[in-house]
C-alpha cells in the first residue's frame, strides 16, 4: 500500500511523502522497526509515484518512502516559490528530520540526485549513502534552458487521452531520436484529466524556475564535499555522459561507478531489472538488512 505522510517543508511549504509498506513498530533502533530508511527523490517534473517500484522492492528490507518535492505531484505548488537549490535541499532535511529517516540512504533521479547530494554536502550526519541516477555536475548553459522553454511550447496540450499523452511523449516528441514507450508511461504519471482534456499537474512556468537554478551553475564543489558512499549509475544513452560520471565518482570521496546498457535517462523507467541488480549490491554493502 501506499502511505501519504504531510510534511512541513521549508518556509511552511506542504510537501506530501509517499510509504510504499505498512510502516513496522518502532523499536527504538535505527529507522522504524530497526531498518534502515531509503529517500527516494524524484527529478524534475516527477513525483512520487514514478518510485513506486522501486520503493515496493526496497520495502522488503527499508524502509522506503518517496517525496513529492515542491511544485510537484501532491505537494504545495506556491505561485512566487521559491524554487531554489536552497528551497529543495531544505525541504529534504526537513523531511528526513520529521519522518525520522535519519540516517537514510538518499536515492535520487536527474534534479533529485543534484539536491541529494548537496543534502549530503550540508548535512552528512543525516545521510549515511546515496545513489545518483543520471544527473549532470557541470553547467548546461543557457541555450539549454532556452531549448526547454521552446519545448514546452511544443507540448500539445490538452491531451485528449491518456493515450495520446503516451503516444506524444514515447513516439511523436520531435525532440526523439526513436520510440520510447517507457518514457511515454513516464509522463502520462504526471498528467491529470481537467475540463478540457489531460494537462499536466505542475507549472511548466514554475519548472523552468526550478531548472535554471541548477543549469547555470556546476555542481562540482558541492559533490566533494559529500562523505559517504556514493554510486553513480548512468544509462548508457542517457544526459550523463561516461567521461563526466567517472569524474564525479573520481571528485567524490568514496565514489563508486556503474552504467547501465540499452537505458536512457529513466533509468528506473528503462530497464526496471538492470536498475535493481545494479542497485542492490551497493545498498547491501551501505546498508545492510
Amino acid at each position: 500500500m501506499a502511505r501519504r505522510i504531510d510534511v512541513t517543508g521549508a518556509g511552511g511549504v506542504r510537501l506530501a511523502a509517499w510509504e510504499f509498506a505498512d510502516p513496522p513498530k518502532a523499536d527504538g533502533r535505527d529507522g522504524e522497526g530497526g531498518r534502515s530508511s531509503v529517500l527516494l527523490l524524484h527529478g524534475l517534473m516527477g513525483r512520487a509515484s514514478h518510485w513506486a517500484e522501486t520503493a515496493r522492492w526496497l520495502s522488503t528490507r527499508y524502509r522506503a518512502v518517496a517525496l513529492d518535492q515542491r511544485g510537484h505531484g501532491r505537494s504545495e505548488k506556491p505561485s512566487d516559490g521559491p524554487y531554489t537549490r536552497d528551497a529543495y535541499v531544505s525541504d529534504v532535511e526537513a523531511a528526513v528530520e520529521q519522518l525520522g529517516l535519519a540516517p537514510a540512504v538518499l536515492i535520487g533521479h536527474s534534479m533529485g540526485a543534484l539536491t541529494a547530494w548537496q543534502f549530503a554536502a550540508r548535512r552528512p550526519d543525516l545521510v549515511r549513502a546515496l545513489v545518483i541516477s543520471d544527473m549532470r555536475a557541470s553547467a548546461l548553459g543557457p541555450a539549454s534552458q532556452k531549448e526547454w522553454s521552446a519545448w514546452f511550447t511544443s507540448w500539445p496540450v490538452p491531451f485528449a487521452t491518456l493515450a495520446d499523452v503516451r503516444k506524444w511523449f514515447g513516439e511523436d516528441d520531435p525532440t526523439l531520436e526513436r520510440p520510447k514507450p517507457a518514457r511515454g508511461d513516464y509522463y502520462a504519471e504526471v498528467m491529470a484529466e481537467r475540463a478540457d482534456g489531460w494537462r499536466p499537474v505542475f507549472s511548466r512556468r514554475q519548472m523552468l524556475a526550478s531548472r535554471i537554478t541548477w543549469v547555470r551553475d556546476a555542481h562540482w564543489d558541492d559533490l566533494a564535499l559529500v562523505e559517504c558512499p556514493t554510486l553513480v549509475v548512468r544509462g548508457l544513452d542517457g544526459e550523463l555522459g561516461r567521461a563526466e560520471a567517472q569524474e564525479m565518482v573520481r571528485v567524490l570521496p568514496r565514489g563508486q561507478y556503474a552504467e547501465i546498457p540499452d537505458a536512457g535517462h529513466l533509468i528506473h523507467y528503462d530497464q526496471p531489472e538492470a536498475w535493481r541488480r545494479t542497485v542492490d549490491p551497493f545498498l547491501a554493502t551501505v546498508a545492510p538488512s
